[in-house]
C-alpha cells in the first residue's frame, strides 16, 4: 500500500479502534500512569512504537491518560516510516504545555542496538505498542522491547490480532472459510529479512511470551473491530476502511494455490459490491494488555562449540 493510501487507511480506522480498545483494561492503565505521575518528581518517559501518524497521541489526549498538573511527559514516536511521523508532526504541531514530543524515525530493531550502546541511560516508564506486535515474531521482538522499560515500567499493548477474520453475510461458507485459513496461514509463514514475521494467534501467544519476556500481565481483554452499518450507511470512513480490508486480502491471497483464482476474484469482488450496499458485516478479534516490566530474564549463554 503507498504511503498516502496507508496514511487514509489508519484515519479510516480511527473510530474502529476507538470502539475496539478494551475499558477495562484502559482503566486499568489510566490508573497506575496517574499513580506513576503522582510518585515521580520528573516528567514521565513515555515510548510509542509503530506510532504511525500519530493517532495514540490523539487518543491519549482525548481521554485523558495522563495528568495535566504532574511534572509533564516526555512522549516518543517511533516509527521506521518517516513519511507517517511526518504526517504525525504536523497533527500534533500544537501539543499542550506539559507535553514535549520527539520523533524517532528508525526501526524498533535499530533503537534498541542504539539504546544498548548507553546502559546506565534511563529507560521509559511506559511503552506503548497499538496493532504492532502481531507483525512480528513474539520470541525475538518481546525480549528486545523489554530492554527499553524500566524495571518497574508499564506496558500497553494493543490490538494484537488472535486467529479469527469474519464477514457476513455469507457468500459460501465453505470458500468462506477457505479464504479466511489461506488470509490466516499468510500471517504465519510471513518472512522479512529472511525470518519469521508473524502470527496469526499473537493475542493468545501473548499471554506465554510476555512473561518468558520479564512483562508482567496485569490485565487482559478482548478489542475486537466490529463493523457494520448503521441505516445503510457506515459510520465516519468506515467504508473505505472496509475496503482497505478487503484489498489487503486480495494482494495477500491472489496468488494462493489453495484458493480458485476465478473463485477469488468473484469473492473479491461481491465483498466490495457489499461494501457499497452497506451490507458487510466485518469482525476480526484480537486482544489487549496491560502490566508491569518484571526484572528483565536472565538470557541463556552457551559454550563455543
Amino acid at each position: 500500500m503507498q504511503i498516502d493510501a496507508f496514511i487514509r487507511y489508519l484515519a479510516a480506522k480511527r473510530t474502529v479502534d476507538d470502539r475496539a480498545l478494551n475499558r477495562v483494561v484502559w482503566s486499568q492503565l489510566v490508573d497506575a500512569v496517574r499513580a506513576r505521575q503522582a510518585r515521580e518528581q520528573r516528567p514521565l518517559r513515555v515510548l510509542e512504537v509503530g506510532a504511525g501518524a500519530g493517532a495514540m497521541v490523539e487518543r491519549l489526549l482525548e481521554w485523558r491518560l495522563f495528568d495535566p498538573d504532574a511534572n509533564g511527559v516526555e512522549y516518543t514516536l517511533l516509527d521506521a516510516e518517516p513519511g507517517l511521523l511526518a504526517v504525525a508532526q504536523e497533527r500534533l504541531h500544537e501539543p499542550p504545555a506539559w507535553l514535549r514530543l520527539f520523533y524517532a524515525p528508525i526501526s524498533v530493531f535499530e533503537y534498541a542496538e542504539q539504546m544498548a550502546q548507553y546502559p546506565t541511560m534511563p529507560r521509559y516508564d511506559l511503552l506503548l505498542a497499538h496493532a504492532f506486535l502481531d507483525l512480528f515474531n513474539l520470541p525475538t521482538i518481546l525480549p528486545l522491547l523489554r530492554t527499553l522499560l524500566a524495571n518497574d515500567g508499564l506496558f500497553y499493548f494493543t490490538i494484537n490480532f488472535d486467529g479469527a477474520t469474519l464477514f457476513e453475510p455469507t457468500i459460501d461458507p465453505a470458500f468462506d472459510a477457505a479464504v479466511e485459513a489461506a488470509y490466516h496461514r499468510t500471517m504465519d509463514e510471513r518472512v522479512t529479512d529472511g525470518k519469521p514475521s508473524g502470527d496469526s494467534r499473537s493475542g493468545r501467544h501473548l499471554f506465554t511470551h510476555l512473561p518468558a519476556a520479564g512483562f508482567e500481565i496485569c490485565s487482559a481483554g478482548a478489542s475486537d473491530w466490529v463493523v457494520h452499518a448503521v441505516n445503510g450507511k457506515y459510520p465516519a470512513d468506515e467504508g473505505h476502511f472496509l475496503h482497505c480490508i478487503i484489498e489487503m486480502m486480495h494482494a495477500a491471497l491472489r496468488n494462493a494455490p489453495t484458493l480458485d483464482p476465478v473463485r477469488f476474484e468473484a469473492w473479491i469482488a461481491e465483498r466490495h459490491a457489499q461494501i457499497e450496499r452497506g451490507e458487510l458485516v466485518y469482525i476480526a478479534h484480537q486482544l489487549d494488555f496491560f502490566g508491569v516490566a518484571g526484572a528483565a530474564p536472565t538470557l541463556r549463554t552457551f559454550p563455543p562449540p
